[in-house]
Order: C-alpha cells, then structure tokens, then sequence
C-alpha cells in the first residue's frame, strides 16, 4: 500500500501551518519528527478528515481519500494526542463499544477485543474501569482500540508524553509488533520514541518538510559535524554561543557536544552522530543558539 501526500498546505490567520508538504509513505513506521508547532498535527487532522488542506490531495494507492469516501475511514486506527476516554466505562465495555461505532459485528469485535487486550498486556485489566487505569494503561487501551479495525493505516500522535520511561519502551514495542503489513505514522518530538523503531524519519519544520529518510541516512549527512570538546569551567563560558546539545560534568572537566560545520576548537574530535544530532542540526539552522 501506498500513501502520498502532495502539496498539502494549511493556513491559520496567514501564518503557514503546513506549506506544500509532499511525502510518500509505504508498509512500514515512520517517524514525522519536530519541534511543538512544526505542523504535526495539523497533518494527522487533515489526514483523518477533521481539518480541511487549503490545497494540494492524499491518495491512497494513486487514488484520492476524497473518492474513497467512508470506506477510507474503515481502513484507518487512529490515537489522538489527547484521547478522550469514558472513565466509568469498562475497559471492555469501551472497546464494546468503539467496535460499534467502527461498524464491526459484534461476535467479531467481543473476539478482537479480547485479542487485543491479551497483546497490549491488559488481559487482568479487562473489567477495571478506565478511570482506575494509570496512564500508561490507558495509552495501551488507546492503541487496542485504533487496532480493532485491523486497519491499513495507523496513526498515533505523541503517543508516549507524559509516560513513564518503562511505559514509553513498552508502547514502542508494540507500534513495532502491530507494524507488519501497515503504514504506521508516528507524530512526536520526542526523538528516543522513533530512533530504534522507525524504518523512516519525516523531518518537519514550521510547516515544511526539511528531510525524509533512514535514521542511518539522516545520520550520514551529517557526519563530521558533530564534535565532543572537553573545557574547564572557566572556558565554558566562551564556549556557549556553540550548538551545544549536552553537557556532561566528568573528573576531567565538562564534556561538550556540539553540533558544527567546521571544527569549533581546536582540541573538539569528531564523534558518531545520532537522531537527536539531526534534528537539533536541521531544526536549529538558520536560528540563534
């Protein structure tokens, strides 16, 4: 399957939202990666009909959503970035529910949604109210719920803020395990919960694509620009007009790591680039530091 967004532009109030934002998606997870305000979301609205594009057409496999009319809408499991749940509600009197509404019979949806509870490790949670529920649980009821359709296209937004690290791991692995044979879109700023788990990164800033790629690719671009510098604490101040995206305090003084064309000292030695590395080198152009 293939998705394909082409020339997709939003205004609010003249400012660009998204401006012709073109990119093709097949089977597989993709990170769409950028700062809060970049445009995410607008997408993920546009993308599941709840905003308008001023301009430019998503085609599912060559043909135009606007075509494809309820039918699109069957094919797509979606996790808003903030899900409303029903807090008096079951956890399976809820995804009883959610599987009527998606028009699943409901001999069919009773097994699917046992079935998903059993995968997202909820099994003992089944007739818990979801009011009861941590987050994290909660997160994993949201993604059960998008899964019930067993549909072409899942999309979740910031899927992981405000959990806990071991939650955040744990919902990582299952967007990779409910992957095979589907377009997953990921919308976040947090660049761990895409980095080990997203076969391509989409890169954006204030509205625009700036890159699409492989981690690996990404990371190759911009090899040679990332440089770890070591300076007492009397340097450090003349060192902070740098890109410097972590410090570290050691024995041997403080660790920089900075982000720069040329050789920002002369003792700075070259050190692998990561995806943070990416995104603060792109997302950072053009700005003060």
């Amino acid at each position: 399957m293939k998705v394909s967004f082409k020339e997709i532009s939003k205004q609010y109030k003249n400012k660009n939202a998204l401006k012709n934002f073109t990119s093709d998606l097949e089977n597989g997870i993709y990170g769409l990666l950028g700062e809060n305000g970049a445009g995410k979301t607008t997408l993920i609205n546009i993308f599941v009909g709840i905003l308008k594009s001023d301009q430019g057409q998503i085609l599912i496999d060559d043909v135009d959503i606007k075509n494809l009319g309820i039918d699109f809408l069957s094919r797509i499991g979606y996790l808003p970035q903030y899900p409303q749940f029903y807090k008096h509600f079951k956890v399976i009197e809820f995804l009883r529910y959610m599987s009527s509404l998606k028009g699943i019979p409901k001999e069919q949806g009773e097994k699917r949604a046992r079935e998903l509870l059993q995968t997202v490790n909820l099994s003992e949670a089944t007739h818990m109210k979801i009011g009861a529920l941590s987050g994290g649980m909660r997160q994993r009821v949201g993604i059960a719920q998008a899964m019930l359709n067993d549909p072409d296209i899942l999309i979740l937004d910031e899927p992981t803020a405000g959990l806990d690290p071991q939650e955040r791991i744990r919902f990582r692995n299952l967007i990779t395990k409910f992957s095979k044979n589907r377009v997953v879109l990921l919308a976040t700023h947090i660049v761990s919960d895409i980095e080990h788990v997203a076969n391509q990164v989409i890169l954006l800033k204030k509205g625009e694509l700036l890159k699409q790629g492989t981690p690996q690719t990404l990371t190759d671009e911009i090899k040679g620009k990332v440089w770890s510098i070591t300076v007492t604490d009397e340097l450090l101040e003349e060192k902070l007009d740098l890109k410097i995206s972590s410090m570290m305090r050691e024995d041997d003084g403080i660790h920089l790591r900075v982000i720069a064309d040329e050789k920002p000292d002369i003792h700075a030695v070259n050190v692998r680039p990561n995806l943070e590395d990416v995104f603060l080198y792109h997302s950072s152009e053009g700005e003060k530091w």
